[in-house]
């Protein structure tokens, strides 16, 4: 009898395997899901730096936009109407840089503009090393785990393969074991029969050795088969899956060490970028300290001080003197009464015109005689300087195209020589021309600073009626005249003659009304040229007769003859006031005596 083996030996020496493919399939699944998680941190990371840039740009456009709006306008419509209502006054935009705070604030506005600047950076930096990497280097992430998750799946499907084979070899084992038992007993119980004749006998044994035969290749098949699965499994969980789990790993901590990297980086490009705005905050710091109270408003005065002289004290007017003469109705009555008001004379002045409108509303005269003295001085040395800059341009040019003549004589090739002396004479012309303007100009302004040389007085015509009855007389107190302390108001020779003002239409109406009766005399102490309407030029000596006193506003209106009346500065004249009513038409020579 041939004896076989339990068909069962083996099947628990391979039942282990199946459990084990199992669990590593759920650690590549576990694996799966935390690498995928680990991506998606990166890109969270990423798209909160890209949030922190956005927000970089914009702070950095709102501080641009802070900066530009506080900066100073040009030709903006507010400064064009101040500037007209307000000529002596208003600040340009050329002047706010003059003053020390306002220097200080033009500093803030620009290194803020550099500030904004730094925080650009700060997106632009951002965005290059950490925004534009690690979207990089996520889309390299997913395709090396994508490659090790296939390579695991392979190996995991490969050991699942063999051990199919396995079992498929171990059910056939067991099978040809259960015939071969089968024929085994059906063999001893027809060799137990003495009924069953010998031919069945060795069919049955032959049939028995045949299953056992079957059982024993089935076995050696099975043996091959558990031999080459075990080398498989044992290179699968020692070899292909160590080296697959040791990838991913290397890969999970390389993603660790780029987001730390990243934040790291993320700090660095901040501390980059602090030097930088600790040198904004110090220049800040700078023309903060730089403001001088002090200087700014001494720059206000030397901009808008005048440079005349404070009126003198007002005369007490004793009413209890009936012989005390002032502008009334009574003065005016008795003046009327006694048969002696005054010749009807030219101005038609209704009554006190507000002196200080002026009679061109356009441009003022060139010599800027309209304005205060101090002013005058400044802006006649502005033009100064602004002729000689443009004279130097034209010199400049001058000397180019004689350089690039020059060049054509020796070189005829490069240009005809004679096509440049057109443009040159032209320039000479315009040379001469700027010379002579600094030289007018040069003039004036010698006479507002009182540098000119000084002129001897000329014996002056003391009669009944002033010199202004006589031209001449005129002209020749105009030229001996000199400037008064405080730099009064002066005027070309050709300008002076011309003290009457004009008659308007608006004066028409009064053309029967009476003029005003003189109830005094004064003396002119300084040169006085009446720009303004309701304004009267005097010389200095000169006497005139005044017919109205000053009320409070620091002038006095006084008459020539019986053309010309008008307002002059108070300060400007001594006044003689009559104490007799009989006095008024006394010749002015007298009275001075």
């Amino acid at each position: 009898m041939v004896s076989l083996p339990h068909p069962y030996v083996l099947h628990g020496a391979v039942s282990a395997p199946c459990l084990c493919c199992r669990k590593g399939k759920d650690q590549f699944d576990n694996l799966e899901k935390h690498t995928q998680w680990g991506i998606d941190v990166l890109e969270k990371y990423i798209k909160f730096v890209k949030e922190r840039t956005e927000i970089e740009l914009s702070y950095a456009k709102q501080l641009r936009n802070l900066s530009k709006k506080y900066q100073p306008k040009k030709n903006s419509k507010e400064e064009e109407e101040y500037r007209l209502c307000w000529p002596k006054f208003c600040l340009l935009r050329q002047d706010f840089a003059r003053y020390t705070s306002t220097r200080a604030f033009l500093a803030t506005l620009n290194e803020m503009n550099d500030y904004a600047g730094q925080h650009e950076v700060i997106s632009e930096n951002m965005t290059s090393l950490i925004t534009g990497e690690l979207t990089r280097y996520v889309q390299e992430l997913k395709q090396e785990r994508k490659s090790h998750f296939h390579d695991g799946r392979k190996a995991q499907q490969h050991i699942e393969t063999c051990w199919k084979q396995l079992e498929a070899s171990k059910r056939r084992f067991e099978r040809d074991c259960k015939e071969a038992d089968r024929a085994q007993q059906y063999f001893e119980k027809m060799d137990a029969d003495i009924n069953v004749t010998k031919a069945d006998v060795e069919k049955a044994r032959q049939q028995a050795q045949l299953r056992h035969q079957m059982a024993e290749d089935s076995k050696a098949e099975y043996s091959s088969t558990l031999q080459k699965f075990n080398s498989e499994q044992h290179e699968h969980y020692y070899t292909h899956i160590p080296n697959i789990f040791q990838k991913i790993q290397e890969m999970e901590e390389r993603r660790i060490v780029r987001i730390g990297e990243s934040m790291k980086t993320f700090a660095e490009v901040d501390r980059q970028v602090i030097p930088i705005i600790g040198k904004c905050l110090d220049e800040i710091t700078k023309a903060a300290e730089a403001v001088d109270h002090k200087n700014d408003s001494q720059m206000v005065i030397e901009a808008f001080k005048s440079g005349f002289e404070p009126p003198g004290d007002i005369d007490f007017e004793d009413f209890t003197q009936p012989m005390k003469r002032t502008v009334s109705e009574s003065s005016l009555s008795n003046s009327r009464g006694d048969g002696k008001s005054e010749p009807k004379f030219g101005s038609k002045s209704k009554g006190k015109l507000w002196p200080f409108i002026k009679k061109n509303k356009g441009a003022g005269p060139e010599d800027f005689s309209n304005l205060p003295p101090e002013q005058r001085r400044k802006k006649l040395q502005q033009k100064v300087d602004e002729l000689n800059r443009d004279i130097q341009k034209e010199m400049d040019q001058r000397d180019a195209l004689t350089k690039m003549k020059d060049v054509y004589i020796k070189n005829p090739q490069m240009g005809d020589a004679a096509s440049v002396d057109h443009r040159l004479a032209e320039l000479g012309q315009n040379i001469e021309k700027l010379r002579l303007e600094v030289q007018k100009f040069e003039g004036w302004l010698a006479e507002v600073e009182g540098r000119l040389p000084a002129r001897t007085e000329q014996p002056r015509r003391q009669s009944g009626v002033y010199e202004a009855q006589n031209p001449s007389g005129v002209n020749s107190c105009a030229q001996d005249r000199e400037s008064s302390p405080d730099g009064s108001y002066t005027e070309e020779q050709s300008q002076e003659t011309e003290m009457k003002v004009p008659a308007t239409d608006f004066d028409d109406e009064f053309d029967d009304e009476e003029p005003l009766p003189t109830i005094g005399t004064c003396k002119a102490l300084y040169t006085f040229e009446g720009q303004n309407e309701g304004t009267i030029s005097v010389a200095e000596g000169e006497m005139l007769y005044v017919i109205e006193e000053d009320k409070g506003d620091g002038w006095t209106r006084i008459r020539r003859n019986e053309d010309e009346e008008g307002y002059v500065p108070t300060s400007y004249v001594e006044v003689y006031l009559d104490k007799n009513a009989k006095d008024v038409h006394k010749p002015l020579q007298k009275i001075s005596e």
